[in-house]
């Protein structure tokens, strides 16, 4: 496995492992609307009599494709696993900002200390942290206010975990977003996010 110094210039691609149970959704708009039928086919197995549910799911995780596709989106998984009867929702988007739509930040703890200032008095955990193949990396963890009307129905705060690592020989960063909406567990999803993060590497 090559580390972020081995590259002098950009790599071809990066890799990351998830866990078994997180279902891929494709972000590309000829291929979006397959994935979002396969996972809804998926959920829905064997309960015929809630077409209305699968539609509302249909149309939630189109809107959630679209917006993450409309923002350098290129990959999302939802996880399906659970604990007994209960679901460990989560997430993964993987997005590549674009250059003008990102602050001009020569390293990792400059973009710390503008992300502190733009995260002023929210319930924050900052810092620089270093990721085993990918190099530097800054890893910010936060919780928010549920919002019902965009988290089909959640009532419970979400949090988020987001690590922003500069990819080798650019001046491009890889955005790493974990949300989950399960905050009496939300300790151990950041853990898991953490080792999943930790898998990232270039090729």
């Amino acid at each position: 496995m090559k580390t972020a110094d081995y590259f002098s210039s950009p790599p071809a691609d990066y890799n990351l492992i998830v866990p078994d149970g997180w279902f891929q959704i494709s972000l590309d708009p000829d291929e979006r609307d397959q994935s979002i039928l396969a996972l809804a086919d998926l959920q829905f197995r064997g309960i015929d009599n809630a077409p209305h549910l699968k539609k509302e799911l249909m149309r939630d995780l189109q809107k959630r494709a679209q917006s993450a596709y409309g923002i350098g989106g290129t990959e999302m998984y939802l996880s399906l696993l659970t604990v007994g009867p209960v679901p460990l929702a989560s997430s993964l988007l993987i997005s590549v900002p674009a250059a003008d739509e990102w602050p001009v930040c020569s390293d990792a703890n400059e973009l710390a200390e503008h992300l502190a200032v733009r995260n002023a008095g929210a319930e924050t955990e900052l810092g620089v942290t270093q990721l085993e193949a990918a190099g530097t990396a800054v890893r910010l963890r936060r919780r928010d206010a549920p919002d019902p009307e965009n988290q089909m129905g959640n009532t419970l705060p979400t949090t988020t975990l987001t690590y922003y690592v500069p990819i080798p020989a650019t001046k491009r960063w890889l955005m790493l977003n974990f949300s989950t909406p399960v905050d009496p567990l939300a300790d151990q999803m950041v853990r898991l996010f953490d080792t999943v993060a930790g898998t990232l590497h270039w090729t």
